[in-house]
């Protein structure tokens, strides 16, 4: 049985972020000790809706811009490249320290030497995300949304994205969207606001549909106790999870799935890649299966953008994980840190294990 979707909504997915670039090194070579790079478009809630808008699926994208800024251009020109609406206000630069765009650092790893990710913030302009500048009744009832997906890393971005979340998440609520929250707890934006934060992931989660996260997601964000003991190993892992979702069910009955990704690392470009889920009380398990790994970034969102497209399909649960697995090893095979599929049939070969040549 498959949730059941707004008719007659022009918008399958509409996601809230703050975009930004991102710029790797050539030649996989560590950030550190290189001299040319790759610059990129990028959020992690863009990279989730990328499943959608490549396999036709129609898309919104809500976000902030530095007014007359070429990283702007790029920005606009990049999500229309990616078939995507967008739509948001633009900010004044105001001078050399004032507004500008993200910018995340990226080492992709190779072999026995790990990734390393840098996030450069200061100043971003998707902290001043509001409510005050989105006519939501008109983008909800209107214009019309069968999924908005939240992510906890723009609700907790900012006091302003924090309200801004919470605005959508009780719009989405009142026009009958359904609500897709991955929790991404980071330490360093919950600092010296974690009794504000708590409260208003709390009321997220209170009415969201599909809520995403590992065992310290929950707990973290939403103070659910952990695991009596911890598990070793996948199976441990698998069993761990289990326990602390039927905890979460049990504080948020609203939600209807739960999903997790699973991932044990060999090496920087091999990884043993699973996933565990629960829709309406029945268990889907993915063991973990050898992927190759180009860059790892962006396979977790990749995961939840093909899960949240087998929804969107109408498609029965079971394919859900399968398909999200599919595109979360994709996006591993890209330099993007999102997946762009050419169809459905290129992401059901990668979970066949079919990589053979197609002519």
């Amino acid at each position: 049985m498959s949730i059941e979707l707004k008719k007659d909504a022009k918008y399958a997915m509409l996601v809230a972020t703050s975009m930004g670039v991102r710029l790797t090194p050539a030649d996989g070579q560590p950030f550190h000790c290189s001299d040319t790079f790759k610059m990129q478009v990028t959020s992690a809630e863009s990279n989730v809706a990328s499943i959608s808008s490549f396999l036709g699926l129609k898309v919104k994208v809500l976000t902030a811009f530095v007014k007359g800024s070429p990283i702007a251009r790029m920005i606009k020109d990049n999500l229309a490249g990616r078939h995507m609406d967008y739509e948001g206000p633009e900010f004044e630069q105001g001078g050399p320290w004032g507004y500008r765009h993200q910018f995340n650092l990226a080492d992709s790893g190779c072999g026995s030497r790990g990734p390393r990710v840098q996030n450069d913030r200061a100043g971003e302009v998707g902290r001043e995300l509001s409510a005050e500048y989105f006519d939501l009744d008109r983008i909800f009832g209107e214009e019309g949304v069968q999924i908005v997906h939240l992510s906890g890393l723009i609700a907790a971005m900012s006091p302003k994205t924090s309200k801004f979340c919470l605005e959508l998440a009780r719009t989405a609520k009142k026009y009958g969207t359904k609500v897709s929250f991955d929790l991404n707890y980071r330490a360093s934006f919950w600092k010296g606001r974690e009794e504000e934060l708590a409260a208003t992931f709390a009321e997220i989660a209170s009415v969201s549909d599909i809520l995403i996260g590992n065992e310290e997601d929950f707990q973290l964000c939403l103070k659910i106790k952990g695991p009596e003991a911890g598990g070793k190993g996948i199976a441990g892992k698998i069993e761990s999870f289990k326990e602390m979702v039927e905890r979460v069910k049990a504080a948020y009955p609203n939600a209807y799935a739960f999903a997790t990704t699973l991932r044990q690392v060999v090496s920087a470009n091999t990884h043993l890649w699973g996933a565990i889920v629960n829709v309406n009380g029945e268990w889907q398990v993915v063991e973990p299966r050898e992927i190759g790994v180009l860059d790892r970034i962006g396979g977790g969102d990749g995961f939840v953008g093909g899960f949240l497209y087998a929804i969107l399909k109408g498609w029965e649960p079971e394919k859900w994980i399968q398909f999200g697995w599919a595109t979360g090893a994709l996006a591993t095979t890209h330099l993007t840190d999102y997946a762009q599929p050419a169809d459905e049939d290129q992401v059901w070969s990668i979970w066949s294990g079919n990589a053979r040549v197609k002519r």
